[in-house]
């Protein structure tokens, strides 16, 4: 796992089940729940703070995760961290989302269920109540998670999990063809009965 650097004598933990891709790098003392996607491009240093990383969580592509000395750096159960976040030193509970592009604080504590707008800046120390819509530079509260929300969120989550299974089982280096192969389908069989599941169980 050319990835994984142990540094002042602690290694990261990736239990089994757990995805990281090659391309992420884990540095030290971070540990990672069952069930987790960590995109290609993520940093999560453990070199000052600790990092946790909560069973069946995302940290997607180009994501930082850092923290000071002392303070750890959080996704708890079911998080979801989109593309180009940066999180340094907070707590983002469970079952949340923060959008892409996102920069969340030291000392901020998101609620369970919330959701941070994509570009959002939620500046250090903001305790952030549970199913909170949070958006803007810097971050706002502007009103309270809907059921539907949560419900979108947790799929979307859910996905990214079953992405972490199929990258265990399938993803593997390869060198690029160099012309399409003939019939090439759209998307993988297994994608096309995601999908029509997905749709059968929103009507």
């Amino acid at each position: 796992m050319a990835y994984c650097y142990e540094f002042k004598g602690f290694v990261p933990v990736v239990p089994e089940g757990t995805f990281v891709h090659p391309q992420a790098v884990l540095i030290g003392n971070v540990i990672l729940g069952q069930g987790c996607y960590i995109g290609p491009g993520a940093s999560l240093r453990g070199d000052f703070g600790r990092i946790v990383i909560g069973d069946g969580a995302n940290v997607q592509d180009n994501c930082i995760l850092h923290s000071f000395p002392g303070r750890d750096a959080v996704v708890e159960t079911d998080g979801h961290i989109g593309h180009g976040a940066i999180l340094h030193g907070c707590t983002v509970g469970r079952n949340a989302l923060v959008g892409m592009n996102a920069v969340i604080m030291d000392g901020v504590m998101l609620g369970a269920e919330s959701i941070v707008g994509a570009q959002a800046f939620v500046r250090g120390e903001t305790v952030i109540p549970p199913r909170s819509m949070v958006v803007g530079s810097p971050a706002k509260v502007i009103r309270e998670v809907s059921d539907k929300e949560i419900a979108w969120k947790t799929r979307g989550t859910a996905e990214y999990q079953q992405l972490a299974r199929d990258c265990l089982a399938g993803l593997k280096p390869v060198d690029p063809l160099k012309a399409v192969e003939a019939n090439r389908p759209e998307m993988a069989a297994s994608d096309v009965v995601s999908i029509q599941e997905a749709r059968q169980k929103a009507t």
